[in-house]
């Protein structure tokens, strides 16, 4: 597991919120994302206000939803278990820890996939998929953000759709599952927002890729403020 703690301090958080109206302004393309349905109180807000970083809207959400303080390091050691568990489950998936939330990344390569040009999931993604499932019911106060992304191959509009109807297909499964709805927002950004290269094969694997964000919800974040006053 690759652990990133973004240490974001005041000056970081101003310019996290002073810069929400910039990217208000911006059209989609340029903010390398699209929104889909928001969920959950936390994720509904921060998409809403489309705050995160256009390079990697799933980490943008993920800091976006940040608590800070006492309450914050005791979030932090909860995603430090969450994610080891999804690592232990998951062992091909890229597993992140980001600020106080989790970023889970399955690439073609790590047990989510989809044929050319589809957005069906086959059994050996719903197998994978049913994993992460098993770790995300033991933390019911956590809330989920699925995220999808193509290569540059084909039209940018075709790529944005492609990726809107594989995020969707992975939060429909989620469903069908047993993870609320309530719990879960889908945003979706085609090929702009590639993690790898476009000019090899691999790379262009590595960037159709379905991520997802988990951070605190309301409940774990009333649960951390109460055990700290405790």
């Amino acid at each position: 597991m690759r652990t990133h703690y973004r240490l974001l301090g005041v000056a970081a958080i101003l310019l996290l919120l002073v810069s929400c109206e910039a990217v208000k302004n911006t059209n989609k393309t340029q903010r390398g994302t699209a929104i889909g349905a928001a969920g959950g109180a936390i994720l509904g807000t921060i998409i809403g206000n489309n705050i995160g970083d256009g390079n990697n809207q799933t980490e943008g959400a993920v800091i976006g939803a940040v608590l800070g303080g006492v309450a914050g390091n005791v979030i932090g050691k909860r995603m430090d278990k969450q994610a080891q568990e999804i690592e232990n489950e998951i062992p091909g998936a890229q597993v992140e820890r980001v600020g106080e939330g989790i970023v889970v990344t399955f690439d073609e390569g790590s047990g989510v996939k989809f044929a050319t040009n589809q957005s069906t999931l086959n059994a050996s993604s719903k197998a994978t998929l049913d994993k992460l499932v098993k770790v995300m019911k033991d933390y019911p106060g956590t809330e989920i953000l699925v995220s999808g992304h193509t290569d540059n191959t084909g039209a940018a509009d075709y790529n944005m759709n492609l990726s809107k109807r594989r995020a969707f297909a992975v939060r429909d499964y989620l469903v069908t599952a047993g993870i609320d709805t309530s719990r879960m927002a889908v945003t979706y950004a085609g090929e702009e927002s590639p993690v790898a290269t476009n000019e090899t094969a691999e790379g262009r694997s590595q960037n159709r890729r379905v991520e997802i964000g988990i951070v605190a919800g309301e409940e774990m974040r009333k649960d951390a403020s109460q055990q700290v006053k405790q």
